[in-house]
């Protein structure tokens, strides 16, 4: 509120009106309207980078301590400095990294929340989604979309680590979650695998699918082989100024995000590439795939290698330089601020 000059009595009086309305749960919308309805986004957020040799001890510490049978997900959760104990990396996504050791099992159980998992470690694990498995390698995408009945298995020798992105403060902001377990630990086999990559994931779908508007991606595996590939395949001529070249994961039969709550991007930077300053609205998490460099979030500099992560809250400005020829994974929510119409974007 703009700031006027008035009396000491009358600055008295509406203190004392304002004791009073407090007692029945009232507030002065001039006095807060500021803080409301902002000229530009404020995220409580802030931008921070999570090394990846420095997390793996702990991670691996909390598989000799707790079983995955116990824990049901271990987990630990990357918590944004400025948002500890909402178990949120942005006000709206959740990111943490999981844990299965060899021969372990994370029991069937379904959700409202949608998630997505980025394997980082441990080539051979599985995820099972409606009764159809895919093994999981590094860098692969898999979706569990929302109340999908899903479980984990380790079959290898090695344990298998990857990042959980969920919506879980999304939907908690809503008040709309619902979950249950399965009466059994790990799902029976429906399908073959590879099932839904050769029905939906080739250009092609069964004749008779009609998704709906919101429907997730009937696609649960996007193998980082061919985003990688992809990726290769275009960087040729001058890369964006501000993305380098970059391409969005898509609900093969909408052309739509993945999920209808989280987006999913994978982008390459080559070698000695610096992008122009950038904006958006949607918080932003990042995963290095291959490759280092600094990403310049805000006028501070984060150097980052293969497995970092880091994020890049709602309109904070972003740079990065890549040091090597670079893949960047990054997800957030931007498929909310577009059906709602909030998403900007802004290019120096």
């Amino acid at each position: 509120m703009q700031a006027h000059s008035i009396e000491p009595a009358q600055a008295q009086a509406r203190r004392d009106y304002y004791e009073r309305i407090d007692k029945q749960n009232l507030t002065p919308l001039w006095e807060v309207l500021g803080r409301l309805v902002t000229s530009t986004p404020t995220s409580p957020a802030v931008a921070a980078l999570w090394r990846y040799a420095e997390i793996r001890e702990p991670l691996l510490e909390a598989g000799r301590l707790i079983s995955a049978a116990e824990a049901e997900r271990r987990v630990l959760v990357l918590e944004n400095p400025a948002l500890r104990g909402l178990s949120a990396i942005t006000q709206s996504v959740y990111a943490g990294l999981q844990l299965i050791m060899p021969g372990e099992v994370a029991a069937a159980h379904r959700h409202t929340q949608s998630a997505l998992r980025l394997l980082l470690e441990g080539d051979g694990a599985y995820t099972a989604v409606d009764g159809e498995r895919t093994t999981m390698r590094r860098g692969d995408f898999v979706l569990t979309p929302g109340w999908t009945w899903h479980d984990h298995g380790n079959p290898g020798k090695q344990p298998a680590i990857w990042l959980d992105g969920l919506d879980i403060p999304l939907v908690r902001f809503f008040d709309a979650s619902f979950s249950e377990h399965s009466s059994v630990a790990t799902q029976m086999q429906a399908k073959p695998e590879g099932d839904s990559l050769k029905r939906y994931g080739t250009n092609m779908l069964p004749v008779d699918y009609q998704p709906a508007r919101v429907s997730p991606s009937p696609v649960f595996v996007y193998p980082y082989e061919r985003s990688r590939e992809a990726l290769l395949g275009i960087s040729h001529g001058e890369p964006d100024p501000h993305l380098g070249f970059k391409l969005r994961y898509v609900n093969p039969a909408t052309g739509g995000s993945p999920m209808p709550t989280i987006g999913a991007y994978v982008q390459r930077l080559p070698r000695g590439f610096e992008t122009r300053p950038y904006r958006c609205t949607d918080g932003t998490v990042y995963v290095c795939l291959e490759g280092s460099g600094y990403a310049d979030i805000n006028g501070t500099t984060h150097s980052f290698g293969p497995n970092d992560i880091f994020v890049v809250p709602s309109w904070n400005t972003l740079r990065i330089h890549a040091t090597a020829d670079t893949h960047l994974f990054s997800f957030s929510d931007r498929p909310v601020h577009q059906a709602l119409g909030l998403w900007r974007e802004a290019r120096e």
